[in-house]
C-alpha cells in the first residue's frame, strides 16, 4: 500500500536510507531530519513493514526535487520505486510545480519513469541551496535528470509571451 508517511514510519525510513547511505547511493538522513521533513514523504508498506520510501521536495516555484528514494532490497522489481515517483510527481502537480529534479546513479530507473538528463550547471537554485553544502560539491557525480509535470508540459505547449 502506497500511504503518506507517519511518525511510526521514522525509525524504518531512517533504517532504509542508512542502509543505501552506507553504499554512498543516497545522502544520509538524521533522525530528526526524518521527522522534521516527515510530510514530503510516502511509503509502501506491506503487512506492517516499510518497504520504500520516497520524499518530494519544493525547492523553488517552478522546480521540485525527489529525495531519498530507497526500496528494501528484498522488495526489488515490485514496482515500488515507480509508484513512488508517480505518486510525488503527481504531488508536485497538485501545487503547480512544472518540474521534478532527481539527482541519481539509478539514470536507466527514471529515464524509464519519463526523466530526462539535463546539465546540473542548469539547476542554480538546487546549486545554490543545497548543493554547496554536500560532502561531493563542487565534484558530485550523479545525474540530474528533470520530468516535466502536466503544468510544465502546458508551459511548454503555450506560445511564448512577445
Amino acid at each position: 500500500m502506497l500511504r503518506k508517511a507517519k511518525l511510526g514510519d521514522v525509525d524504518a525510513i531512517v533504517a532504509l536510507l542508512t542502509g543505501y547511505a552506507k553504499q554512498g547511493l543516497l545522502l544520509p538522513r538524521s533522525r530528526q531530519s526524518v521527522c522534521e521533513t516527515l510530510l514530503q514523504f510516502r511509503v509502501v508498506e506491506e503487512q506492517g513493514e516499510v518497504l520504500g520510501v520516497a520524499a518530494l521536495h519544493i525547492l523553488g516555484d517552478d522546480l521540485a526535487e525527489i529525495r531519498s528514494l530507497a526500496i528494501a532490497e528484498p522488495a526489488h522489481g515490485r514496482g515500488y520505486g515507480r509508484q513512488l515517483v508517480e505518486a510525488l510527481c503527481e504531488d508536485a502537480a497538485q501545487v503547480d510545480v512544472p518540474r521534478v529534479l532527481a539527482l541519481t546513479y539509478q539514470e536507466s530507473f527514471f529515464l524509464r519513469c519519463g526523466f530526462h538528463v539535463v546539465d546540473k550547471s542548469s539547476l542554480q537554485q538546487k546549486i545554490w541551496k543545497d548543493c554547496i553544502h554536500c560532502k561531493k560539491f563542487p565534484v558530485c557525480d550523479e545525474v540530474a535528470m528533470i520530468r516535466l509535470t502536466p503544468v510544465g508540459l502546458l508551459q511548454l505547449a503555450q506560445p511564448a509571451a512577445v
